[in-house]
C-alpha cells in the first residue's frame, strides 16, 4: 500500500499547525506534531536535572527516549516512553528545554528517525519549518505556507490578548521578526522551502479560505495516488 506523507513548512504564525490538525482530521491521516515531540524531549531532559549547556549527556540519554504520536477519540496523545505526556509538555519551561534541545544535531536526528517511521505505516500530515527539505524529502504533497510578517504577528497577538497574557502588538511583532531570523539562518536544518514546495500566501486569506487552498492542493498532489 503506498501511505500518503504531506509536508508543511513555513514561519512561525503561518497557520501551519492549525491548518495541519484540520486537514488530518477531515482527510483521515495522521497529524503529526513534530514540535509536541521535541517537548516531550525537553521534557524528559528536564526531569532528569540535566544543565542545558551540558550536550554531551543530552545526547548519551537519547537511546533512552522513544517519543509517539497517538489518538484517543480523536484528540492526539504524545508519548514519552509510554507515558501520555500531553497535558505536561505545554509549559514555558518545558518549552525552553524543548527550544535547546532541538539546537541538538544528534536530537534532531533520533527524533527524525522516529518521525519517518510513522510515515511508512499512516498517511500523515506533518508541519514545521524542515519537514519537505529534511524530515520528508520524499514526501507526497510539499507546502510552504507564507503570509506577511504584520499579518502573522497580528495573528499571534490576538491569540495571545485572547488568553489573557499582557502583549503588545510591537512586542510580538519584534519577537516574530528574531524568530524569523533565527529560523532562517540556523546551522542545522534552517527554514526554506523545498525547491518542488508549492508556495501558499495566506496574508490576504481568512482561514475559511486557507483551509480550502491547502485542501485544494493535497486533493490535486494526491488524485493519481488514492
Amino acid at each position: 500500500m503506498n501511505y500518503i506523507s504531506v509536508a508543511i513548512d513555513g514561519p512561525s504564525g503561518a497557520g501551519k499547525s492549525t491548518m495541519a490538525k484540520r486537514l488530518a482530521a477531515e482527510l483521515g491521516y495522521v497529524y503529526v506534531d513534530t514540535g509536541a515531540m521535541y517537548r516531550a524531549v525537553g521534557l524528559y531532559i528536564m526531569r532528569k536535572g540535566i544543565n542545558l549547556e551540558d550536550k554531551e549527556t543530552i545526547i548519551r540519554e537519547l537511546p533512552g527516549i522513544i517519543v509517539t504520536i497517538g489518538y484517543e477519540n480523536g484528540t492526539q496523545h504524545v508519548y514519552l516512553n509510554e507515558e501520555d505526556v500531553s497535558g505536561l509538555i505545554r509549559t514555558e519551561e518545558v518549552g525552553k528545554y524543548a527550544s535547546s534541545c532541538s539546537a541538538i544535531p544528534e536530537v534532531r536526528a533520533h527524533l527524525l528517525e522516529l518521525q519517518r517511521n510513522m510515515g511508512k505505516t499512516n498517511n500523515i500530515i506533518m508541519d514545521g519549518r524542515d519537514i519537505g527539505t529534511v524530515v520528508l524529502p520524499d514526501a507526497t504533497v510539499k507546502i510552504f505556507l507564507v503570509a506577511s510578517l504584520e499579518k502573522r504577528a497580528k495573528r499571534r497577538y490576538d491569540e495571545l490578548i485572547a488568553k489573557g497574557e499582557n502583549v503588545s502588538y510591537e512586542e510580538t511583532y519584534k519577537q516574530m521578526e528574531q524568530r524569523d531570523f533565527n529560523d532562517m539562518n540556523r546551522a542545522v536544518a534552517p527554514l526554506k522551502p523545498a525547491e518542488d514546495a508549492v508556495h501558499a500566501d495566506t496574508s490576504d486569506l481568512g482561514i475559511e479560505e486557507s483551509y480550502a487552498l491547502l485542501k485544494k492542493i493535497i486533493m490535486e498532489k494526491t488524485k493519481d495516488v488514492l
